[in-house]
């Protein structure tokens, strides 16, 4: 992973780099406590959270990747 503090505060992937950690964690905390509850609902609505973590954390990559058409300059 690439160290934010390589990029100047102006520039966005100071940003999306520390974001996409939290995503990633946050994404992690949930699928952990899928295991930790009885409720199978709430074991969905983390699994789902989890699912939206993740696809948030893809598309900051494919901003600072520039790989989809939406995020070409």
């Amino acid at each position: 992973m690439t160290d934010r503090q390589q990029f100047p505060e102006s520039d966005p992937r100071h940003h999306t780099i520390k974001i996409k950690r939290m995503l990633r964690d946050t994404a992690d905390h949930a699928r952990e406590d899928v295991a930790k509850v009885d409720d199978a609902q709430a074991r969905a609505l983390m699994e789902t959270t989890a699912e939206v973590l993740l696809g948030l954390h893809k598309a900051y990559e494919d901003y600072e990747q520039q790989s989809e058409r939406a995020w070409k300059r």
